[in-house]
């Protein structure tokens, strides 16, 4: 594994995030798959509704500014805290950036939001990403120490992170066209990768994580890649299962993330 990753700095706490994100993420996906969601987008009002009702409820666009703007300023904070001594350190902490900052700018000019967010999954996705960004960027500066790995895959990462991020940015921009502002109707969209997979932006987000892992080449990064991943496959599983529960016309060959397999 040496040959790909560094060694595992000596500190229980990006041991312990390594494990937490991990398992965290996968137990997500495994409840999307059984039924029992986050409760977002068109799953808010999903499971009880008595409790729902309780819930302390956000405009959706709320929401997401409060999820994204802690790990988007941990990404800024990252260049001052942490010296760039090499270019993999500073290409880390641009990609983590770039991503949180174009998640941002998608919340406030692109995406068409018709909802709510409970503030109680609003807060645990913002202390989600906001670790994750920490820690990743905190695993990387205790790894300069260390002998680079022998296969230098950050270059790699860099091409993988920016397919990811404008693929994931252009199916949103397709999503947002699909309603008309003030329209609250799902519509199943169209263009793009949408005629083969219902979540092709779920493909992206994993394909720019997938990015951030080989320029990072750190344990942790990859944990959070593969739970963030098995999430997403089970967010994506449950979205297509709703498609096809609210349209009797929606085509069967559609995937929910990988065309033509999954």
């Amino acid at each position: 594994m040496l040959t790909y990753i560094f060694p595992p700095p000596p500190s229980l706490f990006v041991t312990a995030m390594t494990v937490i994100s991990f398992t965290s993420s996968a137990s997500l996906g495994l409840s999307e798959l059984r039924g029992k969601h986050l409760h977002y987008s068109k799953f808010l009002n999903s499971g009880s509704k008595t409790s729902a009702a309780k819930k302390i409820k956000l405009s959706s666009r709320t929401g997401m500014l409060i999820a994204y703007n802690p790990a988007f300023l941990a990404g800024v904070a990252s260049f001052v805290l942490y010296p760039q001594e090499n270019i993999r350190i500073l290409l880390l902490c641009s990609a983590l950036t770039i991503h949180f900052f174009k998640r941002i700018f998608e919340v406030l000019f692109v995406h068409n939001y018709s909802g709510e967010m409970n503030l109680d999954v609003v807060l645990a996705i913002s202390l989600s990403y906001f670790l994750s960004t920490a820690t990743v960027t905190y695993a990387q500066y205790l790894a300069q120490g260390f002998p680079e790995p022998s296969v230098d895959l950050k270059y790699l990462g860099c091409l993988l992170f920016l397919i990811g991020i404008s693929g994931n940015f252009y199916h949103h921009y397709l999503l947002s066209k699909i309603r008309s502002k003030g329209d609250k109707d799902y519509k199943i969209p169209k263009g793009g990768l949408f005629g083969l997979v219902i979540c092709p932006h779920y493909l992206f987000e994993i394909v720019g994580f997938v990015g951030i892992s080989l320029i990072s080449q750190t344990l942790y990064a990859f944990s959070f890649t593969i739970g963030s991943a098995l999430y997403l496959i089970g967010r994506s599983r449950a979205t297509r299962r709703w498609y096809l529960s609210k349209f009797d016309h929606f085509p069967k060959n559609v995937k929910a993330l990988i065309p033509f397999v999954l």
